[in-house]
């Protein structure tokens, strides 16, 4: 093989493969090193959350664009919801975890933070839809920058898992309560589930940070309440229960 177009090959594969495991797999041909495949397997899996973590709210975002409107959408679960995403983007930026074991948090918080504005948006509240925006956004700056301390990102990411399950949960009581599911989108709850619980395997192999680990078993767990209740209102007409 050309040498140049193996070095564009290797620097490739290097995107889910430690050099140690590039030339076990490919140079000495050892395709049975267990802790090569776990390392492997969870950089694909990382790449693979942040590929799909680009688009995962997008079905939400047109649907209440769609519709004008962002009933059902409990906004302090959003704002929960991004603050918890945000939290651990600083914490993980900060503590210098490999992309693909965070990335998605991203576009996760891109979505989510475009979410709470249509929602705002759509209530009417266009001067509160602005300043959820900058505000945000100034935020993001004054945890990641170097402003907060490592120790009280640590601290924040500790309070990470009840701010999860509480902004969750949050959005649950409030489809318990209308009766449906509103503008949620199906395919978006389940992206956000199966996601969360892959990431819970590549936190284990690429931080593992206790905390963020419990984080994601607790995402993955309340993220299953709002799968459950999406199937258990599939077929309710939210006109007729507005009504």
């Amino acid at each position: 093989m050309n040498s140049t177009i193996f070095e564009y090959f290797r620097a490739a594969s290097l995107l889910v493969l430690t050099p140690h495991c590039f030339d076990n797999y490919l140079l000495d041909l050892n395709f049975l090193d267990v802790p090569c495949f776990k390392s492997s397997l969870s950089k694909v899996l990382g790449v693979g959350i942040i590929l799909g973590s680009s688009t995962v709210k997008v079905p939400q975002i047109l649907k209440i664009y769609q519709n004008q409107s962002g009933k059902g959408i409990n906004i302090i679960s959003v704002i929960l919801d991004l603050s918890a995403i945000t939290i651990y983007m600083a914490y993980s930026f900060v503590k210098g975890f490999p992309f693909s074991a965070w990335g998605d948090a991203t576009f996760l918080a891109i979505q989510t933070l475009i979410v709470g504005v249509l929602v705002l948006y759509y209530e009417g509240k266009r001067s509160q839809s602005t300043g959820f925006l900058v505000g945000y956004i100034v935020i993001c700056y004054v945890m990641m920058s170097g402003m907060t301390s490592i120790d009280t990102l640590w601290s924040l990411q500790t309070f990470n898992i009840l701010l999860v399950v509480f902004g969750k949960l949050t959005q649950g009581w409030t489809n318990y309560q209308n009766g449906h599911t509103g503008q949620l989108s199906a395919i978006t709850l389940g992206m956000l589930f199966a996601g969360s619980l892959a990431r819970i395997f590549t936190s284990t192999q690429e931080t593992g940070d206790k905390v963020v680990i419990l984080t994601y078993i607790a995402s993955t767990l309340a993220n299953f309440v709002l799968v459950v209740q999406m199937w258990w209102y599939w077929n309710v007409d939210i006109k007729e229960k507005s009504e």
